[in-house]
């Protein structure tokens, strides 16, 4: 029985995980399109929630098609109340949980991760601030950045 159930349902949960990415893939697209600023200015109106709804929606049922269920216990801070969340130790696929779980704010990548097929242009929707290891600066970069984010009021989303 688990075999035969490990043979329905592993191709039937890959197809919808390949059919999320995809569908995740457009909505960030179309609300990065011709978008003035690319990193520098925030997404605003129509592209901003489009984001946060369509792709916390996308996340969340990408997740439980992989098996997770997951409880949010208490109130979700808002963003004039916590303009920079922290999760710890982020070194997994967790973390794209919480960001789903907290309205998908932007988060601290690496650089080259933008440049991937399918995530990237995902992860570029969130608009992310960018680490690039190769920069000697670019901690002191981040750390401004993320300082700007946090000090603008609201127009910018939280980071994570």
């Amino acid at each position: 029985q688990t075999v035969l159930q490990g043979i329905i349902l592993l191709p039937l949960r890959a197809i919808c995980i390949a059919v999320l990415l995809l569908l995740a893939w457009l909505f960030a697209s179309i609300a990065t399109f011709r978008h003035p600023g690319k990193r520098s200015v925030p997404l605003t109106g129509w592209r901003r929630r489009m984001i946060q709804t369509t792709l916390s929606c996308l996340t969340h049922t990408l997740f439980f098609t992989m098996g997770f269920q997951v409880k949010v216990k208490g109130k979700v801070a808002s963003l004039l109340e916590a303009p920079i969340f922290v999760a710890a130790p982020h070194s997994s696929f967790f973390d794209a949980i919480i960001s789903a779980l907290t309205g998908m704010p932007s988060i601290v990548t690496r650089a080259e991760n933008l440049s991937a097929p399918v995530f990237g242009t995902i992860l570029s929707s969130l608009q992310p601030v960018a680490v690039s290891r190769q920069d000697p600066d670019s901690r002191k970069n981040t750390v401004t950045e993320i300082t700007k984010r946090a000090l603008s009021r609201g127009q910018w989303p939280q980071v994570i």
